[in-house]
C-alpha cells in the first residue's frame, strides 16, 4: 500500500487530501473544521481527518506533497518588491514576518503538523502542475488538453498543456504580474467585494448590468490577443507594490473611488461586473480555441480559481471547439492538495492510469460523515424535537411533501463535499417553482445580498427539457451555466421589458423562477443515482409528486461562514435562521416544534453584522 498526503496551506483555503494506491480516499478544507472561512493556516484538522478516515498514522505515509514551491514564490515576491522600491515597502513589511516564521520552513511546519512522526520524503510540486494534475488525473479522459487559469502561483498565472495516460505536460504560460485572475480580483475589490471570496458575487451581479466598460478595459487595462494571451498595463494596478488591488489611475478611468463594502450597489457596479465578466469570458474562449488548435485534442480539463467562473465554462462548452470538458470541483488552492498527491502517484512514481467512464472524484463527496448515534446524541443534547423516518423511502416522501409546500429544508446526508460548492450533502433545498423562494432564502436564511442567484439541481435524465444542454449532459459539480429552455420561459410583459438593474429581479422569467437568473441562465447541477443516491431518491420523489424534476440547491451556511461540517454546525445554522426543516440523516426537525429556541440576543447580534437587524 502506498499512501500519499497532499497539503495546501498558508495562502488561501488550506486543505488536505489523501490518496492511497491511486484512489482518493479523503479530502477536506480546514475552514470546515475551524469555522474560519478561507482559513489559510496549516490544515491540522483536515490532515487528522484524512489520516483517521482510513486508520493511518503519520509514520504510515509514504510521501507528503505540498502544492507549490515556496522558495520560487519567495523569489518572485522579492523581485517584485525590489522592482517597486520604495513603493512596496509597506506590503513587504507586512508579508515578511509570516514568510520568515513559517513559509520558508515548510518541512518543519509539516513535520510539526504530523506530530514529528513522519520520516518520509517531502515533495514540492509546481503550483500549476498541481492544478493540472487535479484537473486531468481524476477526469474521465485518457487524453485531454489542460488549461489552468489562476491568480498567481510561483510565476505562472495561466498555463496550457496536455495530459496523456499517467503524465501531464505544461507547454506555455503567462507570467506574473499579468493575470486574468488578478484582473478579475481587481474589479472584485473595486466594486466593494472581498478579494479571494467575492469573485462569485461579481459574476452573479454581472447579468444585472451592461458591458459598457468592456472596450475601455480592452483599450487601457489589458491587451488581449486572438490566441488568448495578454499583457496588462500595470500603471492601473497596485497589487505588486501596495495593499490595494487598484491605483488612482484606475479610479480616474472609471470615474471615482472603489465602492465601500456594504454600501448600496449602484448601476455603475452592475455595469462594471458585466464588463469584466465579458472580458474574462472572451479571454477564456480565445484561449480554449487556441489550445484546441495547438493540441488537436477533443477533450479539455480545467482548474485554477478562474475555472470556478461557471459562466465562462458554459460558453467554452457551448461555443468552443471541444467535444467534452471536465472541471476540477475544488478548482482553487484547496484542489492543489489533491493535485499534488496525484502528481506523486502517477508522474513521480510512474504508476499506470486507467480513465474511469464517469470520473475518479466520486462526486467530490470526500469529507467526514456521521453515524446515527452521533447525530441523535447531538440533537438530544440540545433537547431538539425530532422524528426518525422508518426508511429512506419514507424520509424522501415526507421531505418531498414539505418542499412542495414551500418549506425551506436543510439537508445533511453522508460525506461532506470537497470544494466550494454544496453538491447535495450539506445543502439547503427549496422549490424552484416558487416565485418568492429566491428572495426568502437570500434574506431570511442565507443573510446575503438579494441579487444573488440560486442554482438548480435537476435529474440528469431531464436536463435537456429544462436547460439548453445535450440529453443526459453530465454536470455533477455545478460548474456550468446554461440558458433555460425557451419552452419553459415566461413571455415578458411591458413592465418586465422595461425593468432595469436590480428591478429585473422582481419579474418572473420561467416556470422555475427561483433558479432562473435575470439573463435566463442557470448554474446547473445534474443529479444521478451513482454519485448522489440520497439526493436522487429525494428529487425523484419530488418529481413524482409535482411533475417537476428541479429543486433549488444552495450551500448549507449563512453569509461569511463556511459550509456546515458536523450535525452541531447544522443544528446551529438551522436554529439561527428562518429555515423551516432540518433533515440530518433520517432525523427530521420542524422549526415550529422546537421547544428550545435560539437566544434572541444572539440571533440579533448575528443579524446585525449583516445589516439585517
Amino acid at each position: 500500500m502506498t499512501a500519499i498526503l497532499g497539503i495546501s496551506a498558508f495562502y488561501h483555503d488550506s486543505a488536505a487530501a489523501l490518496v492511497v494506491d491511486g484512489r482518493i480516499v479523503a479530502a477536506a478544507q480546514e475552514e470546515r473544521f475551524t469555522r474560519n472561512k478561507h482559513d489559510h493556516r496549516f490544515p491540522q484538522h483536515a490532515v487528522d481527518f484524512c489520516l483517521g478516515e482510513v486508520g493511518l498514522a503519520p509514520e504510515d505515509l509514504d510521501y507528503v506533497a505540498f502544492y507549490d514551491k515556496p522558495l520560487t514564490k519567495f523569489e518572485r515576491l522579492l523581485e517584485t518588491y525590489v522592482s517597486f522600491v520604495p513603493a512596496g515597502y509597506r506590503s513587504f513589511r507586512q508579508a515578511m514576518p509570516l514568510w520568515l516564521r513559517q513559509k520558508l520552513h515548510l518541512p518543519r511546519e509539516m513535520s510539526k503538523g504530523l506530530h514529528d512522526r513522519y520520516r518520509g520524503r517531502y515533495v514540492f510540486t509546481d503550483h500549476h502542475e498541481s492544478h493540472a494534475a487535479s484537473a486531468f488525473f481524476p477526469s474521465p479522459f485518457d487524453e485531454a488538453a489542460i488549461i489552468t487559469f489562476d491568480g498567481v502561483g510561483e510565476w505562472s498565472t495561466s498555463c496550457y498543456g496536455v495530459g496523456r495516460g499517467n503524465r501531464v505536460e505544461l507547454r506555455q504560460e503567462i507570467r506574473f504580474p499579468h493575470s486574468i485572475g488578478l484582473l478579475y480580483s481587481a474589479f472584485t475589490y473595486y466594486t466593494g467585494f472581498r478579494v479571494n471570496s467575492g469573485e462569485y458575487k461579481l459574476m452573479g451581479l454581472a447579468p444585472y448590468g451592461r458591458p459598457v466598460y468592456k472596450d475601455l478595459i480592452l483599450e487601457h487595462l489589458i491587451d488581449l490577443k486572438q490566441d488568448g494571451s495578454y499583457r496588462m498595463d500595470m500603471r492601473y494596478f497596485n497589487y505588486c507594490q501596495g495593499l490595494t488591488m487598484t491605483s488612482k489611475r484606475f479610479d480616474k478611468l472609471f470615474g471615482g473611488p472603489p465602492r465601500k463594502p456594504e454600501s448600496p450597489i449602484t448601476q455603475r457596479e452592475m455595469d462594471l461586473a458585466a464588463s469584466i465578466q465579458a472580458v474574462t469570458e472572451e479571454t477564456m474562449l480565445r484561449t480554449a480555441r487556441h489550445v484546441h488548435e495547438e493540441t488537436g485534442i477533443e477533450n479539455l480539463v480545467l482548474a485554477g480559481g478562474v475555472a470556478l467562473n461557471c459562466v465562462g465554462n458554459g460558453r467554452i462548452l457551448r461555443e468552443g471547439p471541444f467535444e467534452r470538458i471536465w472541471i476540477q470541483p475544488a478548482a482553487g488552492d484547496a484542489g492543489g492538495a489533491l493535485g499534488a498527491a496525484m502528481f506523486v502517484w502517477y508522474q513521480l512514481l510512474e504508476n499506470p492510469r486507467e480513465a474511469s467512464p464517469g470520473d475518479r472524484q466520486y462526486g467530490s463527496l470526500l469529507g467526514p460523515t456521521f453515524t446515527d448515534d452521533e447525530i441523535t446524541e447531538t440533537l438530544q443534547r440540545h433537547g431538539a424535537v425530532y422524528t426518525t423516518a422508518a426508511s429512506e423511502e419514507h424520509l424522501c416522501d415526507e421531505v418531498a411533501s414539505l418542499l412542495a409546500r414551500d418549506k425551506v429544508v436543510g439537508w445533511f446526508q453522508g460525506r461532506m463535499e470537497f470544494g466550494p460548492r454544496a453538491l447535495g450533502a450539506r445543502s439547503i433545498l427549496g422549490d424552484a417553482r416558487s416565485e418568492k423562494m429566491q428572495s426568502v432564502m437570500n434574506v431570511k436564511v442565507k443573510f446575503r445580498e438579494s441579487f444573488r442567484p440560486f442554482a438548480p439541481i435537476v435529474l440528469r435524465e431531464h436536463v435537456d427539457e429544462y436547460f439548453q444542454m445535450r440529453p443526459h449532459e453530465d454536470s455533477p459539480y455545478m460548474l456550468l451555466v446554461a440558458p433555460v429552455q425557451e419552452s419553459i420561459r415566461t413571455e415578458p410583459d411591458d413592465e418586465s421589458r422595461q425593468a432595469f438593474g436590480i428591478d429585473k429581479l422582481h419579474h418572473r422569467r420561467s416556470s422555475i423562477p427561483a433558479v432562473t437568473h435575470v439573463d435566463y441562465s442557470a448554474r446547473v447541477q445534474t443529479i444521478d443515482s451513482d454519485r448522489h443516491p440520497d439526493l436522487h431518491r429525494l428529487l425523484t420523489r419530488f418529481h413524482e409528486k409535482t411533475g417537476c424534476p428541479v429543486l433549488i440547491n444552495t450551500s448549507f451556511n449563512v453569509r461569511s461562514e463556511p459550509i456546515v461540517c458536523t450535525p452541531q454546525d447544522a443544528y446551529n445554522c438551522f436554529m439561527m435562521t428562518d429555515m423551516d426543516v432540518l433533515v440530518v440523516g433520517r432525523q427530521v426537525l420542524l422549526k415550529e416544534e422546537q421547544k428550545q429556541q435560539t437566544d434572541e440576543k444572539a440571533r440579533a447580534k448575528h443579524l446585525a453584522q449583516f445589516g439585517l437587524d
